[in-house]
């Protein structure tokens, strides 16, 4: 059974499909490899929605990677920015004196990036460089830009690919627009 049947019929639209992703995929890690200072890669992932996106972007990256996770919340359970972001983790992975690479699914009112990011500071790292899967064009709460973007969007709600709503539709292997 393919994951998106009993979920597909929900989504108006296929924003950007399986294949489009993966090739976006293989530039972003050429991109990060390239650019990123020498030496291991700390990556932290943002729990839950950016598992898909650095679990198949990760894979793609030629050179040793500590990979990290770390639960954080903003939306919880609706379809828009809670405007408060709560670490859930009671601590942070062991950051001091390196560089990191943060990943998360989607670039939205920017309080998520810039709220770990400057914590992530606070526990001594060197530098905190951003990923996303997308990044909403709007007008952002927080003057935040990621370091690697894979897709920009409109500013609508899109689900799969490891985003979800109310905790579906995760699994689905493309980016959709759910039906309103």
């Amino acid at each position: 059974m393919k994951p998106e049947i009993g979920l597909r019929e929900d989504v108006e639209r296929v924003l950007i499909d399986e294949k489009v992703i993966e090739k976006r995929l293989d530039a972003m890690a050429e991109e990060i490899d390239r650019e990123f200072p020498p030496g291991p890669i700390v990556a932290i992932v943002l729990l839950k929605g950016a598992f898909v996106f650095a679990a198949d972007l990760l894979r793609r990256i030629p050179r040793p990677l500590d990979i990290e996770c770390l639960n954080v919340a903003s939306y919880h359970g609706g379809m828009e920015s809670s405007g408060t972001v709560k670490f859930l983790d009671h601590a942070l992975p062991d950051v001091k004196g390196r560089h990191v690479l943060l990943l998360d699914d989607i670039l939205d009112t920017g309080r998520t990036l810039k709220a770990v990011a400057d914590r992530l500071m606070e526990e001594g790292c060197i530098a905190v460089h951003t990923g996303v899967l997308l990044a909403k064009d709007k007008v952002r709460a927080e003057d935040v830009q990621a370091d690697y973007v894979g897709f920009e969007i409109g500013d609508e709600f899109v689900v799969g690919y490891g985003l979800d709503y109310k905790g579906r539709y995760r699994n689905l292997p493309f980016v959709g627009v759910l039906k309103g």
